[in-house]
């Protein structure tokens, strides 16, 4: 998408949380961006931070759900899923609208965490389900699928170009630092006064490192087209 020919007008960020996506894509690609999440309380901070820096008239956020969007077909040339697919509780009616909301020839990118891909004989080790299990607890999630099932979805609705690439290497660093970084004194006293559910969030981090130190969760991205 360097090319200029290629660079998008219109963007969706699907579960945009507070805004940081949407706003460094519409800067990137001087295109217009409309972020939709679920939470009021992060599509307020969404709209004061693109108006801090100017681009309240390049994005705009919406309180929608995901797997009913509220546009019409083929409205977007670049649909972004930045780890909230996750939080989805019908993978099938997500990629389904994804691709509904991309115009012809549109690139869609999905970054989630998966559990590892499996063999067609294969199924997780119950040590493994219990593991996942209790991450998806922890910290609010949805059942899990694999990288391999997000293809046979995409496969199923014949988008092209379906690219895969596994990012836990890179990622799994991330986490430790972000426990490290909470255990401050400046950070610790905040997080005990706000209750028992930032507390079970810490721990659920912990539980998310050892998902990826055993190579039974994965973090990937996920590329395809939408036919022209």
């Amino acid at each position: 998408m360097e090319d200029s020919v290629k660079k998008p007008k219109s963007i969706v960020d699907v579960g945009c949380g507070s805004g940081a996506d949407s706003i460094y894509l519409a800067r990137k690609y001087g295109a217009q961006c409309q972020g939709i999440n679920l939470s009021p309380v992060q599509i307020q901070r969404a709209q004061a931070l693109a108006a801090a820096q100017g681009l309240a008239d390049k994005v705009s956020f919406l309180v929608a759900d995901a797997l009913q969007q509220p546009f019409p077909d083929e409205q977007f040339d670049l649909v972004w899923c930045m780890e909230s697919a996750q939080h989805m509780p019908d993978k099938k009616k997500l990629v389904s609208e994804l691709a509904r909301v991309a115009a012809p020839g549109a690139t869609i990118i999905i970054v989630t965490w998966c559990h590892r891909d499996l063999s067609s004989s294969e199924d997780l080790k119950p040590e493994e389900k219990k593991l996942l299990d209790k991450i998806r607890d922890t910290l609010h999630l949805q059942p899990w699928c694999s990288a391999a099932d997000y293809v046979k979805l995409l496969q199923s609705l014949s988008l092209q170009d379906i690219k895969v690439a596994d990012w836990s290497r890179y990622v799994t660093p991330f986490w430790p630092a972000v426990i490290r970084s909470l255990f401050s004194w400046k950070r610790i006293i905040p997080l005990l006064r706000r209750g028992w559910q930032n507390i079970k969030g810490l721990f659920g981090l912990r539980l998310l490192c050892e998902g990826y130190e055993k190579d039974a969760l994965k973090n990937v991205i996920i590329t395809c087209r939408k036919p022209q």
